[in-house]
């Protein structure tokens, strides 16, 4: 029995070789996440689903949904603080906020783990200055959006049209500001 457990073991961890995500979980660097492939993935109008509906609350206390954003292009960063790629990107993310203030495109951050201090104290480090939405105790709030984003891939942003629809989905951490402003470009 003991040979043959071995024996399904060193099967079963084979298949594992030439993993990639095993891999980089072998590297032993200790960045404490996987990453995960970055893809961008465009949806056409006549396939957008149903809008997204929303309400929860910010670090700050104040209360916002998808009304407060209605007629708007609306961009949604899932994140955490402790997340190395949304640590990365936090500053494209602002980058792309400012170039489109005013223009009829809005930023807001989803936290999904941490409380209302740690997402401030972040906005505050990072100089991000839209708001986030604090969900780790709002389950509501993370179903909104579970059929539009896979919230264990953060960071995740999504692109809402000014009907509220994803328009756009960026699954990884973003590079450099430009993927993101293309999109909210040509969304708006």
């Amino acid at each position: 029995a003991s040979l043959l457990l071995a024996a399904a073991l060193a099967v079963g961890l084979t298949a594992c070789a030439d993993d990639p995500l095993a891999a980089e979980y072998r590297s032993g660097d200790n960045k404490g996440y996987v990453a995960g492939q970055f893809r961008v993935v465009e949806i056409p109008p006549e396939e957008r689903g149903e809008p997204i509906v929303f309400d929860g609350v910010t670090e700050t206390g104040e209360t916002l949904s998808d009304a407060d954003f209605a007629g708007d292009v609306l961009v949604v960063n899932f994140w955490y603080a402790a997340c190395g790629p949304c640590r990365a990107e936090a500053k494209y993310l602002e980058e792309s906020a400012q170039e489109f203030d005013g223009e009829g495109a809005h930023f807001l951050g989803l936290n999904i783990y941490d409380q209302a201090e740690t997402a401030a104290s972040f906005a505050k480090t990072y100089s991000v200055s839209y708001p986030s939405l604090i969900a780790i105790d709002d389950a509501e709030l993370k179903l909104a959006f579970a059929a539009a984003a896979p919230l264990s891939a953060t960071p995740v942003t999504l692109v809402l049209d000014r009907q509220g629809r994803v328009a756009a989905r960026i699954i990884s951490q973003l590079e450099d500001a430009s993927i993101l402003s293309t999109l909210v470009r040509e969304t708006l």
